[in-house]
């Protein structure tokens, strides 16, 4: 477990960093985001395809590993997991639109379309990390990062035991990155997919 911690955690830091040190002062061409955008933004991303698929994996592989423990292998257990995450998720989503709204930041993703394939990698993984501000800057994503580790760490206090040390919560905190770069990857990739295959 330590050791893919410190993997997890390596992996995190390093996009991070990758991120931020690619960060141009490029400016959004999307309208600022309202009030009633973000609760909906806040809303549809937390019950949306690629949050509910990964909350079924998630799930899944949990009651598979029969982690945390107390919830067991059972069908109810994994019920348990998916609600678990699902708050998590909310809680999350709900923190970044709201402490976002006080210094302007958009959590929306904007696409990059119409880009080099490599280039739109290097997209997904940069806003991972950053976001507009209310001048279509691309800054550092305060809101998220403040977002993702506090929901993580305020999870703590309805969580099972065993799903509350420093290792488990860190190691959820990644995940939360993880999660929302697929989430990312979903929404860039999602329509060339459905246009080239579902037209």
């Amino acid at each position: 477990m330590g050791k893919n911690m410190g993997i997890l955690r390596g992996t995190v830091l390093s996009l991070a960093t990758a991120a931020l040190l690619a960060a141009q002062p490029a400016a959004s061409t999307t309208q600022p985001i309202t009030g009633g955008g973000r609760f909906e933004w806040a809303i549809m991303n937390t019950i949306n395809l690629p949050s509910f698929g990964a909350g079924l994996f998630s799930s899944g592989w949990g009651t598979y590993r029969n982690q945390p423990t107390e919830y067991g292998v059972t069908l109810k257990g994994f019920g348990k997991r998916f609600g678990m995450r699902l708050t998590g998720v909310a809680t999350s989503n709900t923190m970044e639109s709201g402490l976002g709204a006080i210094w302007g930041e958009d959590p929306r993703y904007q696409r990059d379309a119409g880009q080099p394939f490599g280039h739109r990698i290097r997209h997904v993984v940069k806003m991972t990390f950053m976001a507009p501000d209310r001048h279509g800057r691309i800054v550092p994503a305060y809101a998220r990062y403040a977002a993702i580790g506090g929901s993580n760490v305020l999870s703590n206090t309805w969580r099972p035991d065993s799903d509350t040390t420093a290792n488990h919560t860190m190691l959820r905190i990644g995940f939360g990155f993880l999660g929302r770069m697929t989430s990312n990857t979903f929404f860039e990739f999602w329509p060339d997919v459905k246009d080239r295959f579902l037209h």
